[in-house]
Parts: C-alpha cells; sequence; structure tokens
C-alpha cells in the first residue's frame, strides 16, 4: 500500500502494480501495436511500390513513430492512463498526486519507453521498476507517474454499529443538507473504528465530531447522548432518508416506529407517537458517564401509578379513591 498526498493534503492509500501484471500489460500492448504496425506496414508498402529507396525508409521511420509511439500516447490521453493491455490486467497510470495524467505525461512516458522498452527489449524498465520502492521505472519518473491497480480484492466491508433503539427517529428533524461529505467519511470512519481506540482518546475524537456536526446541522448536540451514540444516530438518520429517497415514498424516514422491532414497515410505535427512551447501557459506545437524575424520562409506570390506591388515599388524608378518567358501571 502507498500513501500518496494531493494538493489538498488528503492522504490517498494506493497499490502500485506489481512488475508481473506490468509486464503482461506491456506485453499485450506491444503485441497489439506490432500487429497494427505489421498491417499498415504491408498496405503502405503496396500502395507505395514505385517510391525510392529513401523515401520508403522514410516512410518507415514515420510508421513507426506513429504506430508505436504516436498511437499509444495519444490513447493513454484520451483514456486517461488506461492502455488495451492496463485495461486487461486492471491497472492505471495516475500522476504522484492521485490525478489524472494528461497529454504531458504520456508523452513523456512514451518518449522514454522508447529506449528503456523497445530499444533494451524491457530490460531497463525491469530494472528501475525492481529498484523502485513503488514499482516505478524510467519514463515514470520523468513524468511524474506511477501505475496503481484499480481492481484490488475487495475484503469485509466495514461495518458500522447502528444507533441505541431508544435514540432510533430522535433526530428526523434535524437540517443534513449543509454537512459536508469530508465530515460524513470522517463521522464513518470513527465509528467503524471506534473499537480499536483508547477509551479517553475515542470519546475525544467523538465530542469533536460531535460538536462538527452540531455546528453544521444548526442544533446543538444533546447533553443527555453520549457522542458517539449521537452520531451512529445521525448517520443512521441520513442512511435512512436516503434509502427514502431511492425506493420511493414510504413510511416516513427516520420516524419512530416505522420499521418497528422485526424490520417489517407499518409495525410498532406510529409515527407522531415518539419513544420513551430508556436509560443508556453503560459501555455501549465508549466510556459512559452516569446520567443526571431527571435526565431520561421514566420507562415504566410512574410512582403514583405503580403505588396502590390505598396507600396514596391514606397520604393524602382522603378517602376518595383516585381519578382514573373512567365512571363506574351503574
Amino acid at each position: 500500500m502507498s500513501e500518496l498526498v494531493t494538493g489538498e493534503a488528503v492522504a490517498l492509500e494506493l497499490r502500485p502494480a506489481k512488475l508481473p501484471s506490468r509486464a503482461l500489460a506491456v506485453l499485450i500492448d506491444l503485441v497489439v501495436a506490432f500487429a497494427v504496425y505489421i498491417v499498415v506496414t504491408i498496405a503502405v508498402v503496396a500502395a507505395t511500390a514505385s517510391l525510392d529507396d529513401a523515401a520508403a525508409a522514410a516512410l518507415s521511420v514515420a510508421l513507426f513513430l506513429l504506430v508505436l509511439v504516436g498511437i499509444p500516447i495519444a490513447v493513454e490521453t484520451l483514456s486517461h492512463g488506461r492502455s488495451l493491455g492496463k485495461l486487461a490486467c486492471g491497472l492505471r497510470v495516475v500522476r504522484d498526486d492521485g490525478g489524472p495524467i494528461r497529454f504531458r505525461h504520456a508523452l513523456v512516458r512514451g518518449a522514454v519507453g522508447v529506449v528503456e522498452i523497445l530499444m533494451t527489449f524491457g530490460v531497463v524498465a525491469c530494472i528501475a521498476s525492481l529498484v523502485s520502492a513503488r514499482g516505478r521505472r524510467v519514463g515514470d519518473v520523468f513524468a511524474g507517474t506511477l501505475v496503481v491497480r484499480e481492481r484490488v480484492p475487495t475484503g469485509q466491508a466495514a461495518f458500522v454499529p447502528p444507533p441505541p433503539p431508544w435514540l432510533v427517529g430522535r433526530f428526523a428533524q434535524l437540517d443534513l443538507s449543509a454537512v459536508p461529505e469530508g465530515l460524513w467519511l470522517a463521522v464513518r470512519q470513527y465509528l467503524t473504528r471506534m473499537g480499536q481506540l483508547d477509551p479517553q482518546v475515542g470519546w475525544g475524537m467523538a465530542e469533536r465530531l460531535a460538536a462538527d456536526l452540531a455546528a453544521h446541522t444548526g442544533a446543538p448536540a444533546p447533553t443527555d447522548v453520549p457522542p458517539a451514540a449521537f452520531l451512529a444516530a445521525v448517520v443512521h438518520e441520513r442512511q435512512s432518508r436516503e434509502a427514502q429517497r431511492a425506493f420511493g415514498a414510504g413510511p416516513q424516514s427516520g420516524a419512530p416506529g416505522a420499521y418497528g422491532g422485526h424490520g417489517r414497515p407499518g409495525v410498532g410505535v406510529p409515527p407522531a407517537v415518539a419513544p420513551v427512551p430508556p436509560a443508556p447501557v453503560p459501555g455501549a459506545y465508549g466510556p459512559q458517564v452516569a446520567p443526571a437524575p431527571g435526565a431520561f424520562p421514566a420507562s415504566g409506570p410512574s410512582a403514583a401509578e405503580a403505588s396502590p390506591a390505598g396507600s396514596s388515599a391514606s397520604d393524602s388524608g382522603s378517602s376518595e379513591p383516585p381519578a382514573t378518567g373512567f365512571a363506574p358501571p351503574a
């Protein structure tokens, strides 16, 4: 893995192409180029049989430069670094900063390639690639380019932990349109790697990301929610909105109860009813702080409802039963 730094100071992790894959790509390009060169030469010789030796030699040199040098340069320029051989091997030529190459880069690579590939049968290019830490040949060094792998084995996708159930739908009213993509990427990377971080360091990163996210949404981050859980809930809300836009109208995205309990639409709490959040589970999202008394509503019945009717009447000194809202039967 090679880390490149772009002009915006963004680190890019690219996989430089190895010598066998590069050699196979060059071999494919050369076979195609020589086949085209032979066909064009036969056609031109047949059409210009009346020319003298000097004109025939000049025409041969022109055909050589056009077919074996000019056409590869044009192909790399128009395809942004993907010739036929590189396309078949999953390779691509990019600049040192990770951007697409232009005509001057392809011109330098093609001109130097005549010497280090065609005239020396690739010996100079192989030696330079083996010596270079990133597998660059002499033409890449002079042009400021690098051959990288476009098709890489895909491993298991990074898992973003879901938010606590009591936070699903709580941030449905947030305006997420002003949050930049870079911040979303940073939040996702933190959520996928927070289990690998030191607890105190992870907590500080979560607080900074939560503050940045709250600054772009225009709403302060809740003080009764751990910052990591807040980030997970907002990311879940964004994913729900994107899924709702992608798959058409349906239950309100992010609404509590839209997918209640078993992941089936329409089952659970109606969207207009907000769920009663229970107390957070300690240790679920980094180091937790015990919530202050009254920070969360009680999830069970209140003390007045849980106590028997007789004890309530005795404390108040009244013999009347507590009002229930229902009239007794006649």
